[in-house]
């Protein structure tokens, strides 16, 4: 029989890069601490991008209960980046990657009395990935630490963290019928697997056919079949499955079981506020509860491996996954492997899982590295092999939006999605259906989709004009109801992902009145808070029930005298209430305006239909509320750069990024300003700024808007443009 052992007490933990010996004699006198268990929980989310990168230990004495066995496994769910096993001094295994389960052999090194001490390394590393990226690499044994015992007769445990059964249902729609493949690695002579209430015993594998199958459809019926597999010893394997057919058209979207089946969700960060990475499935399932509330039916999980415990929620909730590996933002040349090994146990720990449709293969990986031969080669490499070991999805990768359409990178992938932040970062809101448009008039052979999109929210600032780099809540939301017609009207996207459903740590970023975080999420880090975009959102997906939401709760001091107000609901007709007194009904879907004169104090309360309303309060100001404003500079520099005292025959921050940069002198001052202001923005903004398609991009905007998206103070901004007033053009 199988016995699995929980390691989460008993562990000492010591911050400090030591010798094995000088951890083993030291540990006693380390920080006691609980696995899972990450050290940048609090330093990895405050700003500054100095959290702790470092070789640390963690060291635990084994009891000979805990020990016991014929054979005896160590299984750590997850290590961020590399780590080092040791067994009473003698080191028995390296693993290079932090997002994937393995395993390593304890039997026949045990001994009387046994220590395990485990070296976990989270600084930089020229091989390991992800080295660049926009979110905290934690370090640490942040996933459960187990012992497994099983009989000398076992499963294969050790290759890439196999399951040890592999399990391949391929349906036939017309005939309602599922021929599932059953395999299984271990070192017996037969096995016992077991499917759908049939038994075989096999060498090593087995197919069954399932009449009248149940179909895995989703949000609709996510069913799930168990196989089982059994040696005579006593050892035992499961695995649940589904049976399901996953295709996409150019034309038409994504198909789940030969109908179509619009993929729209959000993507999701693992880490918690407070917790970093060292989550449990506590916060697993509250992630979600959140995701089925908001009514989304796919969640990419990026920018790695996630636990096991949430693709089992995916399964047994019908979300359709995006899987991938952090091979993202920088190629490295000396990292093709390892892009290999993480694929490799991402599809051998993953592959039962029926809610996952592609691979990943990366992450705007040409953000901060050139499209050459290497990289090309890199991702031929993993896409080869994801269609050798799982030849029933499709792969697919998420480009950078300066990744121009034409190139050869694109041509890798089954099918593609783009990361476009348009009205966020750069550009306007519109040059997102433009893009989409000439891509699919140009490629119209091509499967597209949109796996990143989203705009930086503070939920305590707020304005009746919102306008892009503002940070407010109203901006997002606008930015979001953009977004959300845009789609509606390309049903050919074969799947769209909100970046991000949480706020999440990228301790490098200093920006919008937070430190640490990046705000994109339409929920808060502590997911305590839903955004007003969270809301739109629902009011789009959730079919199931009925709500009505008042935008602009947190916005409750306004000066203007008639102030529009908001509504989301997922029911046709909502009717306003000022002050118990009905002012008007409108009828409509999903977002609902009225406009609200303000004399004071006025309770709002907004119904659409029996026992379905909602009510804040609102009030009537003399002046701007400050503390609702995130850029004091953004706020008034329009009044006095507009009072006609600009010499034209000069330049100016009213001219374009290019233009300025056409002059000497004048680009130099830019440059050395905007190379600061990359720095702050984190390590991924910093890497990316001479990406010659961004430089393009920014080249045709103009410098005002660059300074107020970058939240320039408004004396640093006069500066800039006097010292432009001094410069002649030529």
């Amino acid at each position: 029989m199988r016995n699995i052992t929980a390691l989460h007490e008993g562990w000492r933990f010591l911050k400090a890069d030591l010798p094995v010996e000088t951890a083993m004699a030291y540990a006693p006198r380390g920080e006691a601490v609980t696995v899972p268990h990450t050290w940048n929980a609090i330093d990895g989310q405050d700003g500054g991008n100095d959290y702790h990168r470092g070789r640390c230990w963690y060291v635990r004495e084994l009891t000979a209960e805990e020990t016991a066995g014929e054979r005896l496994f160590l299984e750590l769910g997850g290590a961020n980046h590399t780590c080092e096993v040791y067994l009473n001094g003698e080191k028995l295994a390296i693993h290079e990657g932090g997002y994937a389960t393995f395993r390593v052999a304890l039997t026949g090194h045990l001994a009387a009395k046994n220590v395990l001490a485990i070296a976990v390394d989270n600084r930089d590393s020229d091989h390991v990935y992800p080295q660049k990226a926009d979110f905290t690499f934690y370090g640490g044994l942040y996933r459960d630490v187990n012992l497994i015992a099983v009989p000398a007769e076992h499963f294969e445990l050790l290759k890439d963290g196999t399951p040890g059964i592999k399990v391949t249902p391929v349906v036939d729609l017309a005939k309602k019928t599922a021929t599932v493949t059953v395999e299984t690695w271990h070192n017996g002579q037969s096995v016992t697997i077991t499917v759908n209430g049939e038994s075989q015993t096999v060498v090593r594998c087995a197919t069954f056919t399932i009449d009248n199958v149940h179909l895995w459809d989703g949000v609709f019926d996510p069913y799930l079949y168990t196989a089982t597999a059994t040696l005579p010893s006593g050892d035992e394997v499961s695995t649940r499955f589904g049976c399901r057919v996953f295709a996409c058209d150019p034309e038409k979207g994504f198909f789940l079981n030969g109908r179509s089946y619009p993929l729209r969700g959000v993507s999701r960060h693992q880490d918690r506020k407070g917790l970093g990475n060292a989550i449990t499935i506590k916060e697993h399932r509250e992630d979600m509860a959140i995701i089925r509330e908001l009514g989304a039916n796919t969640v990419r999980l990026a920018h790695y491996q996630h636990a096991r415990e949430f693709y089992d929620l995916c399964d047994e909730n019908g979300i359709v996954v995006w899987a991938e590996i952090p091979y993202i933002t920088m190629h490295m040349a000396g990292g093709r492997q390892n892009t290999i090994d993480q694929m490799r146990e991402l599809i051998t720990q993953c592959y039962n899982h029926p809610s996952i449709a592609v691979w990943g293969l990366s992450n705007e990986i040409t953000a901060a590295s050139a499209v050459n031969e290497d990289l090309l080669e890199n991702h031929r490499a993993l896409n080869d092999l994801c269609h050798r070991m799982d030849p029933t999805r499709l792969t697919t990768m998420a480009d950078v939006f300066m990744l121009e359409i034409d190139s050869p990178i694109l041509e890798i992938p089954d099918i593609n999605s783009y990361n476009l932040y348009f009205g966020w970062y750069l550009g306007e809101l519109a040059q997102t259906d433009e893009f989409f448009d000439e891509y699919h008039a140009k490629y119209p052979q091509r499967v597209i989709g949109f796996s990143e999109y989203g705009a930086d929210a503070n939920p305590a600032f707020h304005s009746s004009h919102s306008e892009k780099g503002d940070y407010t809540e109203e901006y997002q939301a606008l930015y979001h109801e953009h977004m959300l017609k845009m789609i509606n009207a390309r049903p050919w996207l074969w799947a769209t992902h909100v970046w991000n459903l949480f706020d999440f740590a990228a301790d490098g970023r200093d920006e919008g009145g937070k430190h640490g975080e990046n705000q994109k999420g339409l929920v808060t880090f502590d997911r305590q808070l839903r955004k007003d975009a969270f809301y739109l959102y629902k009011a789009a997906w959730n079919k199931t029930e009925p709500f009505v939401h008042l935008c602009g709760k947190r916005y409750v001091n306004r000066c203007e005298d008639t102030t529009e107000i908001k509504v989301y609901s997922n029911q046709p007709k909502v009717t306003l209430y000022v002050d118990g007194t009905p002012i008007a009904t409108a009828e409509g879907e999903t977002v609902f305006t009225f406009s609200v004169p303000l004399l004071g104090e006025h309770l709002i309360r907004a119904e659409a239909g029996e026992g379905v309303s909602d009510a804040m309060t609102i009030r009537h100001v003399s002046q701007p509320d400050e503390s609702y404003i995130f850029n004091k500079a953004a706020a008034t520099v329009t009044n006095w750069f507009d009072a006609g005292d600009v010499d034209p025959t000069c330049f100016s921050i009213n001219d374009t990024l290019g233009e300025i940069r056409s002059h000497p002198q004048a680009g130099a001052i830019v440059d050395a300003m905007m190379a600061k202001g990359a720095s702050e923005r984190g390590d991924v903004a910093d890497a990316v700024k001479d990406n010659p398609a961004l430089q393009r991009m920014m080249g045709r905007m103009t410098m005002l808007s660059l300074l107020k998206q970058g939240g320039a103070d408004e004396e640093s901004i006069k500066q800039l443009n006097r010292v432009l007033q001094g410069i002649k053009k030529a």
